[in-house]
């Protein structure tokens, strides 16, 4: 006999469907109006192409210097990724495994400055940058990404999992903070440090409003900017900007396809007291 379970499985199952189908709606349809024609988008005659146009993509990636464009996002959320990973590391283990004065206070007014939004802070960010002379340059679009707040949240949390007898044995052995933290606590930190990377460099991957109030030549654009373009250089030519946005989320859906663990992983790890 059946335990009456079958029917409210098969229900999740196609509840869980039709969410996935919602969500995936968005992408689906920049897709498909990737393969049409800039008349055919406003025919009103479907959400299928007639007759599907491949050559979008290599037309749309070549009218604007795409490959620049990927190069500077590669290296802007490579390195934001990297400093992100050291600065969150080593103030998380601070935060977690080091006593000095007032540093349950300074870690709640780290934690403070998450509920000011982001882009409060755009023009005084602007305005060092500008004042550094670092307008239009790696250095400028890089340097105010390397703190995480929620970086350093997620690793402290992690650090305080960590076993401390791992650390006395160490501090027997004579190692002191920074042997510890190199040798003890880092490696069994991995898992922490690969989600943070994967989300560091997704953010810095999909991040417009910085690099386009922060560079100004074609040459300093990033993806998100150069696919913002298409609004006034080409007339908003809808086939164009949907096959380079397909172009600019295809690395990002195949990073996630194979680091998805990760993105679980930060969920929980977040949880962690």
């Amino acid at each position: 006999m059946a335990d009456g379970t079958g029917a409210p499985r098969i229900a999740r199952g196609l509840l869980l469907a039709a969410a996935c189908l919602v969500m995936a709606s968005p992408f689906l349809w920049m897709g498909l109006t990737s393969l049409m024609g800039q008349l055919e988008v406003f025919s009103g005659g479907g959400i299928l192409p007639r007759a599907p146009r491949w050559a979008n993509y290599p037309e749309a990636l070549t009218v604007q210097p795409f490959g620049r464009y990927f190069l500077n996002s590669l290296v802007f959320a490579t390195a934001v990724a990297a400093g992100q990973v050291a600065t969150s590391a080593t103030a998380g283990y601070a935060f977690a495994r080091i006593d000095f004065p007032g540093r349950d206070r300074l870690f709640m007014l780290f934690l403070s400055t998450m509920m000011v939004p982001a882009v409060v802070v755009l023009i005084p960010r602007f305005l060092v940058i500008d004042a550094l002379d670092w307008i239009d340059t790696y250095q400028g679009l890089i340097s105010t990404e390397l703190v995480s707040v929620w970086g350093i949240f997620l690793m402290r949390q992690y650090f305080r999992t960590v076993p401390r007898e791992l650390e006395d044995a160490a501090r027997v052995d004579g190692a002191g903070h920074l042997r510890i933290f190199w040798s003890v606590a880092l490696p069994l930190a991995k898992p922490a440090v690969a989600t943070l990377a994967l989300f560091a460099f997704v953010d810095a991957w999909k991040n417009l409003l910085w690099p386009l109030l922060v560079t100004r030549s074609m040459e300093m654009r990033v993806v998100e900017v150069g696919i913002a373009a298409f609004h006034s250089t080409y007339e908003i030519n809808w086939p164009y900007q949907m096959a380079a946005g397909v172009a600019a989320v295809l690395p990002i859906a195949l990073l996630f396809l194979f680091t998805q663990r990760y993105f679980v992983r930060g969920i929980q790890l977040e949880g962690i007291r």
